[in-house]
């Protein structure tokens, strides 16, 4: 089983998100920074992961950036695009996500159980950690839309 440092599985997430918004959305997205700033956007998605690591992943996007990856998505006018309809796209691409990530972990013999999925929805709101927690923070940007995610393991 190999062993991952913080960042590297940070990477591995931050590169099966972009794999699967490109792939979803058509949409070009790079990583733009590594912040370890905890505020969230909007809309978040977030899961559980169990194995030789524990932690949690989160996936956050304002309401407009929601509604334009599922517009993207789904090949609809973003006006025509519901709120429920943005919720679920950003879910679901929170937990392609996740899959695609699992696949890279399985691939090099490390095994991670996924939890169900969960969304919130607020204003300003952060992720408050204790200090034995490792948060690393990335933002996904193409053009004037971003994604934050965020990896948190203990």
């Amino acid at each position: 089983m190999n062993t991952f440092t913080i960042d590297q599985i940070s990477q591995i997430f931050a590169d099966a998100m972009i794999d699967v918004l490109s792939t979803s959305t058509g949409l070009d997205f790079i990583v733009s920074d590594d912040g370890s700033d905890s505020s969230l956007d909007d809309l978040v998605s977030f899961l559980s992961l169990y194995g030789e690591n524990n932690g949690m992943l989160f996936a956050s996007a304002s309401d407009s950036t929601a509604r334009t990856l599922c517009a993207q998505m789904t090949g609809s006018k973003v006006a025509d695009v519901d709120t429920s309809d943005i919720e679920d796209a950003l879910c679901e691409l929170t937990n392609m996500a996740a899959g695609n990530a699992k696949l890279r972990f399985n691939n090099a013999n490390t095994v991670y159980t996924l939890s169900p999925l969960f969304a919130i929805r607020g204003r300003e709101m952060t992720l408050m950690t204790k200090k034995r927690v490792n948060l690393v923070s990335k933002t996904l940007k193409c053009d004037n839309i971003s994604v934050i995610l965020k990896v948190v393991f203990f």
